[in-house]
């Protein structure tokens, strides 16, 4: 109970944070970029999504994770349907280059975020069925339905969500135990067909670019990770201060979504880094605990699994703020702005809770 609590109160804080940021972001915006919009109606949106998201929260807490993997490939088929129809012409949304998203009664939503949390539930649905998967005939043929979710998710383009669900697919295989003679030569193969394609994408070769050589494009995709290094390097130690912040005021692009992270650097430094990596740091010992406290084998894989997909995400946008790597579009979980991701990882850590439920539930069963 206490590690519930624990992961509940570190899930509640960095969405606090992150709305606050929000808040502060957009009303800057608008003192330079009037667009007839109320500078909190973002802020609300945000605030609307989290409590949709408790909602279908307490809907899966109830359903449990072990329903969940049985019904999985209906999830699974379902989300496959709505990546395919996200490139569709006209019924997929076209944005900043990309086909990530689908309108749905009014409402945007990128599948791929789902994906995140489908894919292990699925996996484990075919590793128990398949005993885990004694033969490599089985295990190849179980694993093309991923393959396909993959490339989908590849040809949007969204190499971001891409490259996490092909790492969490990997230690997927690392924590079940399959034989490195099973899947490391086909992953190899998929992963250099992949590189190959997204290398001959424009996009991917001038973000490449980009990322080694900012300076030489400021005023076009260098401007980007530029503005961010600015932003957090001028925070120093202590920060500007909450509301200081100069590069919130249309310098930074996006700053409200995959580069937040660089205004709450500027206005609160590297002590305030120091504790929103800290946050981050807690939330993984926290689902790793509940991995190691769970009596159920599925349910310690899908705790570890869960947990990884999170904090891995927060790695690969910390990372690129900082310029440590290429812009990749991925959202710091429950700190960003955007409600598919706010969902995806209300979802991961709703199952995490569940684990943690279902093994106090079992070790008060067997002390009776």
């Amino acid at each position: 109970m206490k590690t519930s609590f624990a992961l509940c109160l570190v899930v509640v804080t960095l969405f606090s944070l992150g709305l606050l940021m929000i808040f502060n972001t957009a009303a800057a915006e608008e003192l330079v970029d009037v667009r007839g919009l109320p500078f909190y109606l973002s802020t609300i949106k945000q605030l609307a999504f989290f409590m949709v998201g408790l909602l279908f929260a307490v809907v899966l807490y109830k359903l449990g994770y072990e329903y969940l993997i049985e019904k999985s490939p209906l999830f699974f088929l379902g989300c496959l349907l709505m990546l395919a129809l996200v490139l569709v012409p006209k019924v997929g949304m076209y944005i900043n280059g990309a086909r990530r998203w689908i309108n749905i009664g009014g409402i945007s939503l990128q599948p791929s975020e789902f994906a995140k949390v489908i894919i292990p539930l699925f996996y484990m649905k075919l590793w128990g069925r398949e005993r885990g998967f004694t033969t490599a005939k089985h295990f190849f043929l179980s694993q093309i339905p991923f393959m396909g979710m993959i490339l989908l998710v590849l040809l949007e383009p969204d190499n971001g969500t891409g490259a996490i669900l092909i790492a969490t697919l990997v230690v997927s295989y690392f924590i079940t135990r399959i034989s490195l003679l099973y899947w490391f030569l086909p992953m190899a193969i998929f992963v250099s067909c992949g590189v190959t394609l997204a290398l001959s994408m424009k996009h991917v070769n001038d973000r490449i670019h980009v990322y080694l050589h900012p300076e030489a494009d400021l005023l076009g995709k260098g401007h980007q990770p530029f503005q961010a290094k600015i932003a957090a390097g001028s925070g120093g130690i202590f920060g500007r201060g909450l509301g200081e912040s100069l590069q919130k005021y249309q310098y930074l692009p996006e700053a409200r979504s995959d580069y937040i992270a660089a205004i709450y650097a500027e206005e609160f430094g590297f002590i305030g880094m120091v504790f929103l990596i800290t946050l981050y740091m807690i939330l993984a010992m926290l689902g790793f605990r509940i991995a190691s406290k769970c009596s159920d084998e599925r349910g310690v894989f899908l705790a570890t699994i869960f947990t990884f997909i999170i904090t891995f995400q927060a790695f690969l946008n910390l990372g690129v703020v900082s310029g440590l790597l290429p812009s990749k579009g991925t959202n710091l979980p429950f700190f960003s702005q955007g409600g598919s991701s706010l969902w995806g990882n209300i979802f991961l850590v709703t199952l995490l809770l569940n684990i943690c439920q279902k093994s106090l539930r079992h070790r008060k069963g067997s002390s009776l």
